[in-house]
């Protein structure tokens, strides 16, 4: 490889470095960084640097992310999972599953992981602390539901990785990406919680997978004036059969106890009509992108703009809520990758992957490369920065387009549980009722087995079997 090629890669692998360690958001970087190699190395003017941002995908990230901070604000989100515990009648042990599937919902209708988790955590680990069960259960099954929605065909991951393979030259279905996604993270949340069951039943962990003992019927409330959102004791006695030790700040650790099946009562709710707009807006939404194909971006926004007649003080909030950090690291990424392309960076390095060997271990190299670097890196950056890398591969129709892609996209979001990514750090900030070191601890010790296994599920079950048959 020549200079040129290199030195954008380096300073690629320098943003990332430099936005892993200081809280430098890396499309920034990436901005810059197509400045200087597009200017100085190419002789580009602005408008050719620029020629590739993504202004679609922009506009689709704030008009999400707009519309869904108005329903967020007039509590339609609250009242949703709300509606979903009642219609389970409570049940302690599939209440955790209603949260998996809330999240997914979530990200599926075009919520952001981050943001699907940080409207579910609350809930579910005041939950988890009530009934005692484990708060790291609970946590991963709050993100990977975030993470199984995140690729349907109207959500923002979605969008872009379905956006990088089609200005290729190559395709992908919307669904097959989806389904990929929410399989995976299904399989892994069900690993989690039957090998959690066994080892709760196996050594004395603090608390249970699904439960411990508890009186029949725990009352929660709901706080005034905040939509039905749940709300729930995050201290009080040990349950019966469990024993509080004492601990810094007041925490308790209980031993482990047999779990019983337990219920929850949740309050009614009144219905606005705030809250009736808001979800007849959400299925027009749906309708209109799934059924006749209209873009999300302007969709999303003009039912962003209805709601925000109902608040007009709220609406500023909302536009502040707008995932800003997210829409500059997007633009900026894919705006540096477009001009590592235009270098030639990218299809050199395809060339030299190919020269590796195989292409199933080139594939499976590249998954953990993703895998390992988001962990402590931004995974919607990763995705437009690695996934470009397999697409001269896949031009040789060695490997199946959906599965190498759909495997990229799931390893670099699958790892989120980590505590230093933004998901894993919402989890250990509502973890109730149990040491936060000790949780700290826990939550990386699993990030790190995920970190090991994951990257290897996605290449064996989306590469390796399709290329078998």
């Amino acid at each position: 490889m020549s200079s040129i090629e290199i030195l954008p890669l380096v300073a690629l692998v320098a943003m990332f470095v430099v936005a892993s360690i200081l809280p430098i958001n890396i499309g920034i970087l990436g901005f810059v960084g197509a400045f200087v190699v597009g200017y100085f190395a190419l002789g580009y003017d602005d408008k050719e640097i620029l020629g590739e941002f993504p202004a679609s995908i922009v506009l689709t990230i704030v008009g999400v992310t707009y519309f869904f901070g108005m329903a967020k604000k007039n509590g339609t989100i609250d009242l949703l999972v709300n509606a979903c515990i009642r219609a389970v009648k409570g049940r302690v042990t599939v209440v955790p599953w209603v949260f998996f599937f809330v999240a997914s919902a979530l990200t599926a209708l075009g919520t952001f992981s981050p943001a699907a988790v940080a409207l579910i955590a609350p809930a579910a680990l005041t939950f988890a602390a009530t009934v005692r069960m484990s708060p790291l259960v609970m946590g991963i099954l709050v993100i990977n539901g975030a993470h199984a929605g995140a690729f349907s065909p109207i959500s923002v991951s979605g969008v872009l990785v379905r956006g990088i393979v089609n200005d290729n030259g190559l395709s992908i279905g919307p669904w097959s990406l989806f389904f990929s996604s929410y399989g995976i993270n299904l399989l892994l949340a069900v690993i989690t919680v039957v090998t959690y069951s066994v080892l709760a039943r196996t050594r004395n962990l603090a608390y249970t997978a699904t439960g411990s003992t508890l009186a029949a019927t725990t009352d929660w409330s709901s706080a005034p004036g905040d939509g039905g959102a749940l709300t729930g004791p995050t201290g009080g006695s040990a349950p019966t059969g469990g024993t509080p030790t004492g601990g810094s700040g007041g925490t308790k650790v209980l031993t482990r106890t047999e779990p019983v099946e337990a219920t929850l009562t949740l309050p009614q709710v009144a219905v606005t009509r705030v809250h009736k707009l808001t979800l007849a807006l959400i299925a027009t939404v749906l309708v209109l992108v799934l059924v006749f194909h209209m873009p999300i971006s302007f969709v999303a926004i003009a039912a962003g703009v209805i709601l925000a007649f109902t608040d007009l003080k709220g609406q500023n909030d909302a536009i502040m809520g707008i995932s800003w950090p997210t829409v500059l690291l997007v633009s900026g990424m894919i705006t540096y990758i477009s001009v590592l392309e235009k270098v030639g960076t990218i299809d050199h390095l395809a060339h030299l992957a190919v020269g590796l060997g195989a292409p199933l271990i080139v594939a499976a190299v590249l998954c953990y490369v993703i895998g390992i670097t988001s962990a402590f890196a931004s995974s919607t950056a990763l995705m437009a920065a690695i996934i470009p890398m397999a697409l001269p591969l896949l031009h040789t129709g060695a490997l199946p387009v959906v599965g190498v892609v759909a495997a990229l996209a799931i390893a670099a979001t699958v790892v989120d549980v980590s505590p230093f990514s933004t998901n894993g750090a919402l989890i250990l900030a509502n973890a109730q009722g149990i040491d936060r070191r000790v949780f700290y601890r826990q939550l990386l010790a699993y990030s790190g087995i995920i970190v090991a296994l994951a990257p290897a599920l996605c290449w064996i079950v989306l590469v390796v079997t399709p290329s078998l048959f």
